[in-house]
């Protein structure tokens, strides 16, 4: 005699070769939205604080930077580094990729904020190439970010 087996009842057992990658896939999808929100979140709060745009302004302002990079000047996505704020004291290194219409550059930011005024210990642009452009020694602004 010849004994043959049902097929599977359950809808997962009927369609489990397609199911199974598709949960993979979209498990996979959520974990790279997950860290993709992560690393927007992260870069977004330091773009938005005062030492950030404080040198953004100064690199788009300065001639010798529009002559070297071209313009206009924009800042790269990928900003590396830190920044801390707690109320009237901070630190801020941070490393801006600027690009522009002839060449390329980075922006070198280091600051410290004591009794709520950033006093800024660098603030240069490196062309790629070799020339740095030295924005300002020892400026300060009082952004309260």
């Amino acid at each position: 005699m010849h004994s043959t087996t049902p097929p599977p009842s359950t809808w997962l057992g009927r369609n489990w070769k397609w199911c199974v990658p598709v949960v993979a896939a979209l498990l996979l999808a959520l974990f790279a939205a997950f860290i993709v929100g992560i690393l927007a979140l992260v870069f977004g709060a330091m773009k938005s604080s005062g030492p950030y745009q404080h040198a953004m302004r100064e690199a788009q302002a300065d001639p010798a930077v529009n002559a070297a990079l071209g313009t206009p000047v924009r800042a790269g996505w990928f900003v590396q580094g830190n920044f801390s704020s707690n109320g009237p004291d901070g630190e801020a290194n941070l490393v801006i990729p600027l690009d522009g219409a002839k060449a390329d550059g980075t922006l070198y930011v280091v600051a410290k904020k004591q009794a709520g005024e950033w006093r800024y210990e660098t603030l240069a642009v490196n062309v790629d190439g070799g020339e740095r452009i030295v924005l300002e020694d020892s400026a300060s602004s009082t952004d309260e970010h």
